[in-house]
């Protein structure tokens, strides 16, 4: 699974001919120099690549156009150096359907005080182009990213590159595939949606399959594969035989080896990225997909359990969205289990029955064969670890029925305060922000699942300029939520984003 891209941003810079050429030219050139330094600077993920001045409404709108139609343009990034006449842009920002941002910056950092004159008043109008063009962008209720800040600025810069991830995410997201093995669990509410709003608001494509196809790909697999997969297993985890026969517990962790091979080959050939799996439906399966599905995480498949298709796909989104990204610390599929709710140890303990992704793993993993009261098959092999301790958060992407809403909980992962050996599953802990009983009752209050898609490595504030972009409701859950204003959130929400 490649998850690089290719991307590059466009950089567009506006102004107009009434101060002549000369100071065309100096716009130009001071572009030039801003765009060099940005890309050398080692800050942004993506390259930048200068477009001519925009100058005109039918270059303008050429250019936005052409940004449309470009495979390696994920987004336009916007800065009026001088005065640009904001009713030039409005085609162009209409037509335009890809992710922007408007940079409010400016060439010199500091007021030239002893030699400012009326020449340098028209040639530097930043502050005046802005709201010109802020202006227009909010009439025609275009979604944008609003940066502020000198071009030179590490915290602009960082926030750039946080904004060019999330593009990403959006450009990305019109690409997904999700394989739905089987259908969703039955009585499950949480799991359920419309697949067809959500192709028209997301662009993912979800399509099901019987397990019996899927276990027939399975089933093809040649011992020779299964066994490399097998002894690469064995060099790269330990193992914890739990009093099982060696060569019987191989048979078991063979078994997960081929269902890895086989799934990823049918979804290689289908163009599929992401996967949910459901442990009543296993036809033709000797075990429900544990190690196998991990293993198809890390390497940046989305995954759902139980048949939660919008779970897999936001994992395979933000997988995407983290791509490439220096000592990043995991993204994976997590649902709630168990509370601690003893005073000052408060906290919500994640897992699943198998299928974390080992990105989140604190450490060298092991692999373990124990009974699984599911699927009714034989003993599943599966990675066990704890995570890794930090900041991070839990996405929840719900089907309201009328419309879809994204919930952005910020959390606190810590350790487990004691070991727990005879629970034999990955595990992840975390508090919720802004406290542990306001955070469950917010999530709850919102409506928010059982699974998420958690990141150690992306912010809320990336997930919501996602989930904005896309044009559904987001409620972001962190340090400075009340119930108060969360239900007052909410009451809005559903004015604003009924149908």
């Amino acid at each position: 699974m490649n998850l690089s891209q290719n991307y590059t941003f466009w950089f567009c810079v506006g102004s107009q001919e009434l101060y002549g050429p000369q100071v065309l030219d100096n716009v130009a050139s001071h572009a030039r120099e801003m765009v060099e330094g940005l890309n050398a600077s080692g800050a942004l993920p993506f390259p930048l690549t200068l477009k001519p001045t925009m100058v005109t409404g039918g270059m303008i709108r050429q250019v936005f156009n052409d940004a449309n139609l470009d495979p390696t343009c994920a987004g336009v990034i916007t800065w009026m150096h001088t005065f640009s006449p904001a009713k030039s842009w409005i085609r162009g920002l209409e037509e335009y359907r890809k992710p922007l941002l408007h940079f409010l910056t400016q060439y010199n950092e500091e007021i030239p005080y002893d030699d400012i004159d009326m020449d340098f008043m028209n040639e530097n109008q930043s502050a005046h182009g802005d709201r010109e063009f802020g202006h227009m962008v909010t009439r025609l209720g275009k979604e944008r990213k609003v940066i502020a800040g000198h071009w030179k600025d590490p915290q602009a810069r960082e926030r750039i590159a946080a904004w060019m991830r999330t593009a990403v995410g959006i450009v990305e997201s019109g690409k997904v595939r999700v394989m739905r093995m089987a259908d969703n669990m039955r009585n499950v509410a949480v799991t359920e949606g419309d697949k067809v709003e959500a192709q028209q608001v997301f662009g993912w494509e979800i399509d099901a399959y019987p397990s019996s196809e899927i276990a027939g790909a399975v089933g093809a697999v040649n011992d020779s594969d299964v066994n490399a997969l097998v002894d690469e297993y064995y060099s790269l985890y330990d193992i914890i035989l739990d009093g099982r026969d060696p060569d019987e517990f191989r048979r078991h962790v063979a078994a997960q080896a081929k269902i890895e091979i086989g799934m990823e080959r049918f979804m290689l050939e289908k163009n599929y990225h992401a996967v949910v799996t459901h442990f009543d439906d296993l036809e033709g399966l000797q075990q429900l997909p544990g190690l196998a599905i991990q293993r198809l995480e890390e390497k940046g498949y989305g995954f759902g359990p139980e048949g939660d298709w919008k779970t897999a796909a936001m994992v395979r989104v933000m997988k995407l969205m983290t791509a490439g990204m220096k000592d990043k610390k995991g993204t994976s599929m997590l649902e709630d289990y168990t509370y601690n709710m003893v005073p000052g140890k408060e906290g919500i303990l994640q897992a699943h029955m198998l299928e974390i992704c080992p990105s989140l793993a604190d450490g060298r993993q092991a692999i373990r064969c124990l009974p699984l009261l599911m699927g009714n098959r034989e003993d599943p092999a599966r990675l066990v670890f704890t995570s890794k301790t930090g900041p991070g958060i839990a996405v929840s992407l719900i089907d309201l029925g009328t419309r879809f809403r994204l919930i952005i909980h910020e959390v606190d992962c810590r350790k487990n305060e004691k070991p727990m050996p005879k629970l034999p599953v990955a595990t992840t802990f975390w508090t919720p922000r802004p406290d542990f009983k306001t955070g469950l009752e917010a999530w709850v209050l919102a409506g928010g699942a059982h699974h998420s898609a958690f990141s150690f490595d992306l912010s809320s504030e990336q997930m919501a300029d996602w989930g904005r972009h896309m044009g559904v409701e987001c409620v972001v859950l962190d340090k400075d939520t009340t119930i108060k204003s969360l239900r007052q959130d909410m009451i809005v929400g559903s004015l604003y984003y009924r149908k």
